[in-house]
């Protein structure tokens, strides 16, 4: 006992063995004064209820006008190329070829004579007819010469008026045996004329068929020709795409690199029993590649469409979101595709306020928030941050 109160004045620092109990004691003290009152933190709870929601449950979205956003997007379909007219030419006459003058790839005129099928029988023919029909017009002038002196011997008496009419009838029969073989005449020409094989319009030889003393029968194609100068353009477009056609834009065809000016000549309203497609014909502007060209067909849609980009799906349905009220309401697509620019939907201005940052994360009816206030923005009820 002595030497611990000798330890406790030589050393004020050190404590007793109470010291720690009542340390302890200290220590409870000031943690249960920390402590809030039961009733104050009952009215913190009531409090907290009452209050409006914060501002940080509200989505952040980026806003634009509808006019901002409203592309008319490309479209394009596959076509050829196509001669206005392609001829087979085909022998009107039997008979031995006895020339030709136009080869595969050659341009030819209208008129022009390509293959000339050896004339003689027809010359003949035709010498024949001509013959017949001048001896038919012989007799029909002796026979008229008759009908004028019958006539005048009816008139003195010298002959009776039955045998008037019987030369009436042979210069009648005359006559048409004249016209007959008059026509036959123009038969045997006409045949004439078709030994020689005439181009019909100005084309390019696509193909020779017809050699060198051949025997060939009427109706034996010696060439194929394709009209020069006078080509369309073919395509196979959707019913969608045909109707929109005649107002649409900036139309042309591009082929091996460059690009040519088209403009819509008509579109069949018959569709395809297999692709279900209309076909559509196109005229060049000014120059025009070769006919046979294969190439794409494109068109700017003259409809207003929006962006892929905005477009969401919300359970089965596609649609966008448009800000009204601070609320972002959901307005479905009808007949939109994912992944593809969409016809504006009716009912939207031009003003309406479009999500189109954000909107990933958005159900309908869920408040927003505009990311950088504007006038716009304010207008549709939107605050910024």
């Amino acid at each position: 006992m002595h030497n611990n109160r000798h330890r406790s004045a030589r050393f004020p620092g050190v404590a007793t063995p109470a010291a720690p109990a009542v340390l302890c004691g200290l220590a409870i003290l000031v943690f249960s004064s920390s402590l809030p009152h039961p009733a104050q933190a009952a009215a913190a709870q009531e409090s907290a209820k009452s209050a409006p929601p914060a501002a940080s449950t509200a989505a952040n979205v980026e806003l634009r006008t509808l006019k901002e956003l409203v592309v008319h997007p490309q479209r394009d379909v596959a076509a050829t190329v196509i001669a206005r007219n392609e001829s087979r030419l085909a022998a009107e006459v039997a008979g031995t070829v006895l020339r030709w003058s136009a080869d595969t790839g050659a341009r030819v005129r209208r008129g022009e004579v390509l293959a000339e099928i050896d004339p003689a029988d027809y010359r003949l023919a035709l010498e024949r007819a001509r013959a017949a029909a001048e001896a038919s017009a012989a007799r029909l002038k002796l026979a008229e010469a008759q009908l004028k002196r019958s006539q005048s011997l009816v008139e003195k008496g010298f002959i009776s008026q039955e045998a008037l009419s019987q030369k009436e009838t042979e210069v009648a029969l005359m006559r048409a045996e004249l016209a007959a073989n008059r026509a036959q005449q123009a038969t045997a020409a006409r045949q004439l004329e078709k030994t020689r094989l005439r181009a019909p319009f100005d084309a390019e030889v696509r193909e020779r068929k017809g050699q060198l003393g051949e025997s060939v029968a009427a109706g034996t194609v010696l060439y194929v020709l394709a009209e020069a100068g006078a080509s369309e353009l073919a395509a196979s477009v959707s019913p969608a795409d045909a109707a929109n056609l005649p107002s649409a834009r900036e139309l042309r065809f591009e082929a091996q690199g460059l690009r040519y000016p088209v403009r819509l000549l008509r579109v069949g309203a018959t569709l395809s029993p297999t692709a279900r497609t209309q076909e559509a014909r196109f005229a060049f502007a000014d120059t025009m590649p070769p006919a046979g060209s294969d190439g794409r067909l494109l068109w700017n849609d003259p409809l207003p469409h929006l962006p892929a980009a905005v477009i969401v799906r919300r359970g089965a349905a596609l649609g966008v979101f448009v800000a009204e009220g601070g609320k972002a309401r959901l307005v479905p697509l009808p007949g939109a595709q994912e992944a593809r620019a969409t016809a504006l939907p009716a009912g939207l201005g031009e003003g309406a306020m479009i999500v189109v940052g954000g909107q990933a994360a958005l159900q309908d009816g869920m408040a927003i928030r505009a990311a950088g206030a504007s006038t716009a923005a304010a207008a549709a009820g939107i605050s910024g941050k």
